[in-house]
């Protein structure tokens, strides 16, 4: 192919880009709270009967008043009170509500304000943001408010993200430019590579965010920022090994361009294989549960392909269009020493290669005692430890729990048959764990609301349990009865998470397993590097957890924090698998197996240590979001890249298929060929 048509390709894919922009940029997803409840859950589903009940289309925030000298609430007080509960009713644009209810030990009262169920995002935070100001205008300064409750949660979560992916496509743009400067060591190479994987992933942003809304996911502002991260990093990676490739065959051909296109040509197998092996991992996130783990495997696999597209379509161009100049103070000159034969990463391949055995043994061992970190790491955040900075619907709902029994201000609702009402009450008040319940509306198709009270503190597992049991006893007297609330939201949050983790792992190694089979057809190599790449993610966990609990204070990791964070250790150490392999794969014909994994070691040593060092850095970008999550994947996944790059690609595999020999290869490579 012909560099002018080349040239036009690029073309192409960047006016199909600007006009995917301009049609489809103006998505509001990056303010949108994550979702972790299915909707078929019986909490959702106790959730959507809420508009068959009087006010049920709206949903409670609570305004929390103390003294912040702790004393007891005055006559006075509690008039201001009162009066600032009447600013935030027409804040809100909100009536009915019930009166101010005062604490027994006198020293803090709440009021409730009912909002819009619809309400979310931007338009959720703008209204919880008017509530607070209306509670506070006008209130004595010896006075402290709090607005707290599931809407002023969204509300914070969603301010969280407001301009926080912007902060971090500009940390991460940041961070791969100093890594870029500093692995090519050139003052303009790097901006190549950056200004094209910045586009892709604007692009790559917006066309996941529709396809995932398109196929009825729901893309959320973590999602956004997790794809971004991911293809900063992919996109790095891809780039830096197409310019490893360009740089080393210009020490073989004087022609750039002639250069640049062998490049590609070999270069182009491994980053196709790489970024499918990525994208169909991605996409066994459709198996999952939870609709925003279901929305990242679309957005973030749209991401990629554009990822992929760009590296392989717009780049060589753009590299051409400037020569061998770009490289500019260390310009490549025909004769220079192969890497193949020479420097630091062929004196550490051919040291692992005298004595494979040991190497291997002390490594895996290694690995193995790191994995003992996972033993005792406790696995569950509630709503209160969502948030990695202050926030008000945390510290409001710590005033409330230590003014107000467990369960008042936010009760657990049953829905249930009124036709049962007698047998519902007794099966709700008989389950151990409840304090009180009250019938708290009817509706016309002939179903009770009722408002349960628990004695477990919200989010606790004693809360879990008492859910289960409060369900197993109203499901024995209506088969259709439901279960809902925040803690029974919590609760299926944990069993959805909990679910996604046996359904999804399994279909991940079996798409990475299928990818290298296919790529290497060998029987044995594959396995290997599964087996050794699923050794090392269990490492990064354990290690990550124990860092994460023990070292940054998190109380446990989250959720949905052990799948997220397999997917990308799996798949992304697959990525420099096969980065080494298909290089060993092209290097052992001529060279036999053992100086085969030794060329391809020294020849891949340098890139993927960059894209190691790029790609764990960029991940560690997400701890610049708000949410603990996002910090323990940015820690987890780093510290595994850093296992892979440094342990795993350089020391363990070189090991292990000098020790197995030519079978490594059988039957795709033998012996006599």
């Amino acid at each position: 192919m012909s560099s002018r048509l080349h040239g036009l390709i690029a073309l192409v894919v960047l006016l199909v880009s600007v006009a995917t922009l301009v049609l489809l940029g103006g998505s509001d997803t990056d303010s949108t709270s994550p979702v972790a409840v299915p909707a078929n859950s019986e909490s959702a589903r106790a959730d959507s009967t809420r508009p068959e009940f009087p006010q049920g289309d709206a949903v409670p925030a609570i305004l929390v008043v103390t003294r912040p000298d702790g004393a007891a609430l005055s006559p006075a007080d509690l008039a201001a009170t009162d009066a600032a509960r009447a600013r935030v009713l027409a804040a809100g644009d909100a009536d009915g509500a019930p009166p101010v209810v005062v604490s027994q030990d006198g020293q803090s009262a709440v009021a409730t304000i009912p909002l819009r169920g619809e309400l979310s995002g931007f338009a959720l935070n703008d209204a919880v943001t008017s509530l607070r100001a209306a509670a506070a205008d006008g209130l004595p300064s010896d006075l402290r408010t709090e607005v707290t409750g599931g809407p002023a949660f969204g509300a914070d979560i969603a301010n969280s993200f407001s301009g926080a992916n912007i902060t971090l496509l500009a940390v991460t743009a940041a961070v791969v430019a100093l890594l870029l400067i500093i692995t090519y060591r050139s003052p303009v190479l790097w901006l190549v590579p950056l200004l094209v994987i910045a586009l892709a992933d604007r692009v790559g942003s917006v066309i996941g965010a529709a396809i995932a809304t398109g196929v009825g996911t729901t893309p959320d502002g973590s999602t956004s920022g997790i794809t971004s991260v991911l293809v900063f990093g992919a996109g790095t990676n891809y780039a830096l090994l197409l310019i490893s490739r360009y740089r080393e065959e210009l020490g073989r051909e004087s022609d750039h361009r002639a250069a640049l296109a062998t490049a590609r040509r070999h270069a182009g197998p491994a980053i196709i294989a790489s970024n499918a092996t990525v994208v169909l991992a991605l996409l066994t996130l459709l198996l999952a549960s939870s609709p925003s783990t279901r929305s990242l495997g679309v957005q973030a696999a749209a991401g990629l392909v554009v990822a992929a597209v760009f590296v392989l379509l717009v780049l060589p161009p753009a590299l051409a269009l400037f020569g061998k100049r770009l490289f500019w103070p260390f310009v490549p000159e025909v004769g220079a020493e192969p890497l193949t034969t020479t420097g630091f990463w062929h004196r550490i391949a051919d040291g692992v290669a005298r004595r494979p055995g040991q190497v291997a043994g002390v490594s895996i061992a290694a690995l193995a005692l790191l994995c003992t970190g996972l033993i005792g790491t406790p696995i569950g955040l509630s709503q209160t430890e969502q948030f990695r900075v202050q926030a008000e619907s945390v510290t409001g709902y710590q005033t409330l729990a230590a003014h107000f029994p467990s369960g008042l201000t936010d009760p657990t609702r049953v829905v249930a048959a009124t036709a049962s009402d007698d047998a519902i009450r007794q099966a709700i008040v008989s389950t151990p764990g409840v304090v009180s319940a009250q019938p708290s509306g009817q509706s016309p198709s002939g179903l009770t609301q009722w408002s349960v009270v628990l004695d477990a503190a919200p989010g606790s597992d004693e809360a879990f349990d008492t859910i289960d049991s409060l369900r197993a006893s109203v499901h024995d007297v209506d088969g259709e009865a439901l279960v809902g609330g925040s803690d029974a939201s919590a609760r299926d949050a944990r069993a959805s998470a909990e679910r996604d983790l046996r359904v999804v792992v399994p279909a991940i190694l079996v798409v990475v397993l299928v990818v290298l089979y296919v790529l290497l057809r060998a029987a044995l190599a594959p396995l290997v590097l599964v087996a050794v790449t699923v050794l090392s993610a269990l490492a990064a966990l354990g290690l990550g957890g124990w860092v994460s609990v023990h070292a940054f204070g998190f109380p446990a990791l989250d959720n949905t924090t052990p799948l997220y964070a397999f997917l990308f250790l799996v798949a992304l150490g697959v990525d420099y698998t096969i980065f080494l392999v298909t290089r060993a794969r092209e290097e052992t014909p001529e060279h036999g197996t053992r100086d085969g994994i030794v060329r391809a070691v020294s020849a891949t040593g340098a890139v993927i240590t960059s894209a190691g060092i790029v790609l764990a850095a960029v991940f560690c970008v997400l701890g610049v979001l708000p949410l603990i999550v996002l910090t323990q994947i940015g820690i987890i996944v780093g510290l595994g890249i850093l296992l892979d790059t440094f342990v795993v690609r350089t020391v363990i595999i070189p090991a292990l298929f000098t020790l197995i020999g030519p079978r490594i290869w059988w039957p795709a490579l033998r012996p006599d060929r």
